[in-house]
């Protein structure tokens, strides 16, 4: 398996690219912005882009869905509960196979109703649901702060803490991290009480 993190655009945002280098099977995960670096790796490489996989559906993971999937043919995923254009619809504890790569799909809403983490092969993608160092804005529309603390702390914090994680942005001190080390230093992790959790994110009553 390789994974490719692209930097893209003008807000820090990462595009990756997932491939089963024994069958040339990809996917496309979050295409926004320079899409051209896209489609010279899947050329350089001899990739096919199965699929577009999208974290959630905020402008910035999903600019690029229409062009990679005309180009390439991949159909589009995203959670069911997005409102966006996709081929496929995903939910909680689904599988995406790509060659041989299984991904398991993780709903973690809080940043948005259909965000999810995408787990395999000792990697994960948090998109916006986690960064290295911090969580995704939840005063925006659609975001819910409890939402948030449920996924972070009985979904993100039970994960297995070797998983490498590739975050939506980069917005930390470090490209990629590992669940247990924002277990350990990232500030959004650190044990509180939903309340406690709402008036730290400044959103307590």
């Amino acid at each position: 398996m390789k994974v490719l993190q692209i930097p893209v655009g003008q807000m820090a945002n990462y595009c990756y690219i997932i491939a089963d280098e024994e069958t040339d099977e990809a996917a496309v995960i979050d295409p926004s912005w320079d899409l051209d670096e896209v489609f010279s790796a899947l050329k350089k490489n001899g990739w096919t882009a199965k699929y577009v996989i999208n974290t959630h559906s905020h402008f910035d993971h999903v600019l690029g869905n229409e062009q990679v999937a005309k180009v390439t043919g991949a159909k589009i995923i995203q959670h069911a509960s997005s409102q966006l254009d996709k081929d496929i619809a995903i939910s909680e504890g689904d599988m995406i196979k790509v060659g041989s790569i299984e991904i398991k799909v993780v709903h973690t809403p809080g940043h948005s109703k259909d965000s999810v983490c995408l787990i395999t092969d000792g990697i994960v993608f948090t998109g916006d649901t986690l960064f290295v160092g911090n969580c995704g804005r939840v005063d925006l529309p659609g975001s819910d702060p409890r939402e948030m603390y449920h996924s972070l702390f009985e979904k993100v914090a039970h994960l297995d803490e070797k998983l490498v994680m590739y975050p939506g942005h980069n917005y930390g001190p470090s490209p990629t991290s590992t669940i247990g080390r924002e277990k350990k230093l990232n500030h959004v992790l650190q044990p509180r009480t939903e309340q406690e959790f709402l008036e730290f994110m400044g959103v307590g009553d």
